[in-house]
């Protein structure tokens, strides 16, 4: 009994010099990293540091960007861009969040790419307010001269019923003003139509790739090039019916022809008593809201090199105006 009580006294204290022993093995340790190794501790605490910076940078970074998208919105511009580099730092947030241990070179070169993008951005901003100011002034002016145009027109034919019920002018007299006032009736009507006509804003261009990648359209190589996407706003007007409405697209080479094949849509339409080609058309009902429409023009051969016009009509109108440059 004594022989068993004495090798459990001996196991306790086996397990106790173990003990004793990793203990001091660890402050040991501990001593060596303080001494010979003195940011060992400030280097992880610097991690830390870094990788609290980079959330709150990278969340600020979100709010702006999205701050850019609602006015780039607003200003008929395309937010795609935008949006992916959103859905990206969301994804840096959560591999923040499950790996703080990143390496802050990458990081920081994420960062770098975000704050250009914002930059770029603020940049098309001002681009897309410089031209809405010009169509909301141009608007502006046309719905002011529609609205005295319809006056116009309604003194016009109250005078000609006023002349006919309350004068007492002879039939010659009267045949001959009434002559008159149909003339100036009918310039007038033709003034409010041109007044009620539709008008693009914001005409922009940009490449689509083999791929599918989606890019601004100025200074592309042609070769890159798969088809094109062209997209405006029309603008709102009191005096426009809303209705179906056929809308044609112009591509104008820099040798002056249009690009035109006619088993993809291609076509011919009248303007000003002359018959124009069109490079492809479209049928919108048009709702009076600011709605945006967009052509995807796909061709079988190259562009050309230079600088390519577009021009959109309707209803006789040239109704907007665009510009893209292929190298």
């Amino acid at each position: 009994m004594q022989s068993d009580s004495m090798s459990s006294r001996e196991k306790r204290l086996v397990r106790l010099v173990y003990l004793l022993t990793f203990l001091v093995l660890l402050l040991a340790g501990m001593l060596y990293i303080e001494k010979f190794q003195p940011g060992f501790w400030a280097l992880e605490q610097k991690q830390e540091n870094f990788v609290e910076d980079a959330k709150e940078r990278l969340d600020s970074i979100s709010k702006q960007l999205q701050v850019r998208m609602v006015q780039i919105k607003r200003l008929g511009g395309r937010v795609n861009e935008l949006e992916k580099a959103r859905l990206q730092i969301e994804g840096d947030q959560k591999e923040l969040a499950e790996h703080p241990e990143i390496g802050q070179a990458e990081l920081q070169k994420k960062l770098a790419y975000y704050l250009r993008l914002l930059g770029i951005k603020d940049q098309e901003i001002k681009k897309l307010r410089r031209e809405n100011v010009f169509l909301i002034a141009r608007n502006d002016s046309l719905s002011r001269e529609a609205k005295l145009l319809q006056d116009g027109l309604s003194n016009v034919q109250k005078a000609l019923r006023d002349s006919s019920a309350t004068f007492g002018i002879e039939k010659k007299e009267l045949s001959e003003r009434s002559r008159v006032l149909e003339v100036r009736n009918q310039e007038l009507a033709e003034k409010v139509s041109v007044a009620a006509a539709l008008r693009a804003e914001g005409v922009n261009v940009y490449a689509i790739s083999s791929r599918g990648k989606e890019t601004g359209m100025q200074g592309q190589k042609a070769k890159r090039i798969d088809k094109i996407r062209v997209i405006f706003h029309l603008q709102n007007n009191p005096l426009a019916t809303r209705e179906i409405k056929t809308i044609y697209l112009r591509i104008i080479e820099p040798t002056g022809n249009t690009l035109s094949d006619y088993s993809l849509g291609s076509g011919t339409v009248m303007f000003k008593g002359k018959e124009l080609v069109y490079t492809a058309k479209q049928r919108i009902f048009y709702e009076n809201n600011h709605q945006s429409v967009e052509f995807i023009y796909a061709r079988s051969t190259p562009y050309r090199e230079g600088k390519h016009e577009i021009e959109l009509y309707s209803e006789g109108f040239l109704i907007g105006l665009g510009t893209f440059e292929v190298r």
